[in-house]
């Protein structure tokens, strides 16, 4: 088999907006009958066929196995045997905590090409290149595969569009092999918000970093986010310190501005991390004092000088 392997990612009952996203990038990839196959692997596989019958997708592979969550070692045996079996020319994985789990055991066992946090895949003469960020996302690195039959990309969030039109895929089965895990799902906990603000709602954002250097300022830009009418959120740093609560993260490990027009990003560098929650923003405006500071390359308007001077200049026009 050549084409494309998705893996979906499943949690709780419920696909995770990756597994979208991954058959969207899947459709840059396609070369004349090449086919899109979408794999699940889950205690009970069979409920999460209908939400993937989707434009792009012209098979649906359904994986049963023991464990009820995601489990590292169930992963990489099933996803093994289910590359060697079909042997796909790409593989396609979110790049998300599930994966550190296996995809560099899987890719390292089996022998595949290997890229992760990528945010562009291209043909380049014919041969695979995928591009990701490198040195802090200080450049970009384009990273090929000479002598890989089968490459497995891990693919950042929130970089490829969701297909929306229905299709009607084939659905086949596929026999999982048992393993033997090494850890399991007790349950979850759920996080208390803080405050009752939903970031992924907001339509305009102030966002704070490590640039504000210490917990006083901060009301110094909530007071400026009131005036402005946006809402007040923050990178990691700020939230790991419990400068402002977690539910204000954005990021891939905070929330997503999914429906957010302006952005405005005051000292914040532009970790990986952070990126992943607002790079699809339409309209980024980054304010740091580090000219060479990540968060330029997806702003569509920077201004290099200090944040406390500009949000000054700010809050006297407001």
């Amino acid at each position: 088999m050549s084409g494309v392997l998705v893996i979906a990612e499943q949690r709780r009952g419920e696909l995770r907006p990756a597994t979208y996203e991954l058959i969207g990038a899947a459709q840059a990839l396609r070369r004349g009958t090449d086919e899109v196959s979408v794999a699940v692997l889950a205690a009970a596989p069979e409920q999460f066929v209908d939400p993937l019958r989707l434009a792009g997708v012209d098979e649906i592979i359904t994986a049963k196995v023991a464990a009820q969550e995601f489990d590292p070692d169930t992963f990489e045996a099933a996803l093994g045997a289910l590359i060697a079996e079909r042997r796909p020319e790409v593989v396609l994985i979110a790049h998300s905590v599930d994966s550190f789990g296996y995809a560099a055991a899987l890719a390292a066992r089996l022998g595949l090409g290997l890229a992760t946090d990528v945010f562009k895949v291209e043909r380049v003469d014919g041969e695979l290149v995928a591009t990701r960020g490198g040195y802090g996302q200080k450049v970009s690195v384009e990273v090929d595969f000479p002598g890989r039959s089968t490459v497995l990309l891990a693919i950042r969030g929130n970089v490829y569009k969701a297909p929306e039109q229905a299709a009607a895929p084939r659905v086949t089965a596929f026999a999982a092999p048992a393993a033997a895990s090494r850890s399991a799902v007790r349950g979850f906990v759920e996080l208390s918000a803080g405050d009752d603000v939903d970031m992924t709602a907001a339509e305009f954002i102030l966002s704070i970093g490590r640039g504000i250097g210490e917990e006083a300022k901060v009301a110094q830009f909530r007071e400026l986010a009131d005036a402005l009418g946006a809402t007040l959120g923050c990178s990691r740093p700020i939230a790991d310190a419990g400068w402002l609560p977690k539910s204000r993260q954005v990021g891939q490990s905070g929330k997503t501005a999914s429906a957010c027009k302006l952005y405005i990003a005051m000292g914040v560098s532009g970790a990986i991390q952070h990126l992943a929650g607002m790079k699809h923003v339409a309209t980024i405006v980054a304010v740091n004092s580090d000219a060479e500071a990540s968060i330029f390359s997806v702003a569509k308007y920077g201004i290099v000088g200090d944040i406390f001077e500009i949000a000054e200049e700010l809050r006297r026009l407001f």
